[in-house]
């Protein structure tokens, strides 16, 4: 958000990570959690808003995260489906971060990903929380208006940023460049 969106009400969590930085949902509960601990001990009533479903989802209900490894293992697809068949089975060849992170996960733990995946959603949620969310009932309306976002980010000059991160040394396969959906062709 720009400084005239945020004008008035306090905001947490903006710029806590350097985009070469590699980033996770595990590393956003660990920064996110004290902050919203923070606003509830006040008596104040948090909005945790933007991201994926899959932030907001594991910082409110509380899911926990495998440690991430010291081993630097480079896995296979192949590995993958021999130590967790479901896993291996939903994830295709090009989803080389989820492969890794499911490998990860199995040889840190011994657990595979999708035990612990099943395990962490039977938690009872850590926050009660109002979920929110935008509903379409022409889905071509949600389409229209993502569209209208891109193009107003686009104008705001997404690609000079995009360039400029680039030409500062941040990876084109650094999470935040994978965000922002960038692709190198």
């Amino acid at each position: 958000p720009t400084p005239e969106e945020t004008e008035g009400v306090p905001h947490h969590m903006i710029g806590v990570a350097d985009p070469a930085e590699d980033f996770s949902v595990g590393k956003y509960v660990e920064l996110a959690e004290p902050v919203l601990q923070d606003i509830l001990s006040r008596g104040k009533t948090c909005v945790v808003c933007g991201g994926t479903g899959l932030y907001a989802d594991s910082l409110l209900l509380g899911r926990s995260f495998a440690p991430c490894p010291s081993t630097g293992i480079e896995p296979l697809l192949e590995r993958l489906r021999l130590v967790d068949p479901e896993a291996g089975a939903k994830l295709h060849p090009s989803d080389k971060r989820r492969i890794i992170r499911a490998l990860e996960v199995y040889m840190e733990t011994g657990q595979t990903i999708s035990e612990h995946n099943r395990k962490t959603k039977l938690l009872a949620p850590k926050h009660e929380a109002v979920w929110l969310g935008l509903s379409f009932a022409n889905r071509q309306d949600l389409y229209d208006r993502i569209d209208l976002r891109v193009e107003k980010m686009l104008e705001a000059g997404l690609l000079d940023e995009i360039r400029a991160l680039l030409s500062s040394g941040v990876r084109p396969t650094a999470t935040s460049m994978q965000a922002i959906g960038y692709k190198e062709y």
